[in-house]
């Protein structure tokens, strides 16, 4: 390849990363071979001639674009990333993202490294630092720290059962919006138009939430407890029924990933029950959610179901201590594959910890009794701010049911350019779910409009 076409593909490839790249790192996303030397003298002449700028020095030392690219230009690799664009990345984070994002022919294949388990000593090593812990616990405090454990999670189990179902079934890839998901769980209306799986995928989250909550006494990180929760997560779901709640007994593969999980049924036991015995020695309620959420996935223990499965039981611990639970709340779903991603190839925890992070406070703030702050306002809600208020009180106006409702959302959402068209239908109704005598004047509805609508709505 021609000097000049190098310096080219070099210059653009830093330009997709406004964050710029390490030496090594632009090594492994080139889609040409060259020495790191012949590199090095690459990046200085685009220095040189200010295409490029360089910060740090030695092994420090970041290289960024000084040039603005037509967009089009990269439109594969932004769009690949845009949904991790609305959350805080750390630096770690991106070295991770950087590295996880190259095509699957450029990334290593690599199996399960049983050291990343064995190596981790529970209350010595942490996944989380003192800051980041202090951080949950601020978040996650309700009024409910000294009752009795379970009492926060009963007091919110209605709002808990629509979110976490929702959420959890939505990273999965499943298709029925906050709105349906609620008239399945509160009222057994299947939604049209959804595939008897995805039907499935919701009542077996309702069913194993039920079980954390009423069955909290027998409830840890026991064998019981995940066996059982695996079974009722994984009903009628699996190509064999009997594998509900057992351990897996053969080789699995992970889509669009070079990591091969563990194979050995007998090793893939002793892992499980590793998993099991060290969170229930870590003390600190958050470290021992974000290590069920880092371990189980990766040891892949079951057929399938494996990150719902940690994604209910990063709950327990939460739910013992009386705080906000975690329902995963607008986390996209690529931004958390990205993150397990670059737990299954590199056991780099930095950017699933990132999304942990923010999808904690994000899910703090819709349960906690008091916050003092709500952040900064949501820009795709001020975009939408008319047609949010329109659809709204046209719904509440006319005393809509649920089944309706949901019907003029969709119809209302057909106007909307496609890319913003299932967020607008989310924000819509978590607007409705939220809606009470409170708050509803905001979308200039009248006291008997709202009540004649909440009458037909809760009925």
């Amino acid at each position: 390849m021609a000097v000049k076409n190098e310096l080219d593909i070099i210059r653009k490839t830093l330009a997709s990363f406004p964050d710029g790249l390490s030496i090594e790192q632009l090594l492994l996303l080139l889609p040409f071979s060259i020495q790191k030397r012949a590199l090095q003298r690459r990046l200085k002449h685009l220095k040189e001639n200010s295409l490029i700028k360089v910060v740090g020095d030695a092994r420090s030392t970041r290289y960024f674009s000084n040039v603005i690219e037509n967009p089009e230009s990269f439109t594969e690799i932004q769009n690949k990333d845009e949904p991790l664009r609305s959350i805080p990345i750390s630096q770690d984070g991106k070295d991770v993202l950087a590295l996880i994002s190259r095509a699957e022919t450029q990334r290593i294949p690599i199996g399960y490294d049983r050291s990343f388990l064995e190596n981790y000593r529970p209350n010595i090593d942490s996944y989380l630092n003192k800051e980041e812990k202090q951080k949950l616990a601020q978040w996650g405090k309700t009024r409910n720290d000294e009752q009795p454990a379970g009492t926060y999670v009963r007091e919110v189990l209605n709002r808990l059962l629509i979110d976490l179902s929702w959420n959890s079934s939505r990273l999965e890839g499943n298709t029925y919006s906050l709105l349906d998901t609620e008239l399945l769980i509160h009222n057994g209306k299947t939604a049209s138009n959804k595939s008897p799986m995805e039907t499935q995928m919701i009542l077996n989250h309702k069913e194993a939430i039920e079980f954390l909550v009423e069955s909290s006494e027998e409830v840890g990180f026991n064998r019981y407890t995940f066996l059982n929760l695996h079974a009722l997560l994984s009903n009628n779901l699996l190509t064999n029924p009997a594998a509900s709640g057992r351990l897996r007994t053969f080789g699995v593969g992970i889509t669009n990933s070079v990591f091969t999980p563990l194979g050995i049924p007998q090793l893939i036991e002793e892992s499980f029950d590793q998993i099991l015995a060290k969170a229930s020695q870590i003390e600190n309620p958050f470290e021992q959610a974000f290590f069920v959420l880092v371990q189980l996935p990766y040891l892949q223990p079951f057929d399938d179901v494996n990150k719902r499965v940690s994604r209910l039981a990063a709950n327990i611990p939460l739910n013992r201590h009386n705080l906000a639970p975690l329902s995963f709340i607008d986390v996209p779903e690529e931004s958390y594959i990205k993150g397990m991603l670059g737990i299954y190839e590199l056991n780099r925890i930095e950017l699933f910890k990132d999304v942990f992070l923010w999808a904690y406070e994000r899910s703090a703030l819709r349960y906690a009794a008091i916050r003092q702050s709500l952040g900064e306002p949501d820009p795709f809600r001020m975009k939408y701010r008319e047609e949010i208020r329109g659809i709204v009180s046209l719904i509440v106006s006319n005393a809509m049911e649920k089944e309706a409702a949901s019907q003029a959302i969709k119809s209302e959402v057909k106007k909307l350019p496609e890319p913003d068209q299932s967020r607008f239908a989310e924000v819509v109704e978590t607007e409705l779910l939220g809606l009470h005598e409170g708050n509803f004047v905001r979308y200039r509805i009248k006291p008997s409009e709202f009540s004649s609508w909440k009458t037909k709505w809760d009925s």
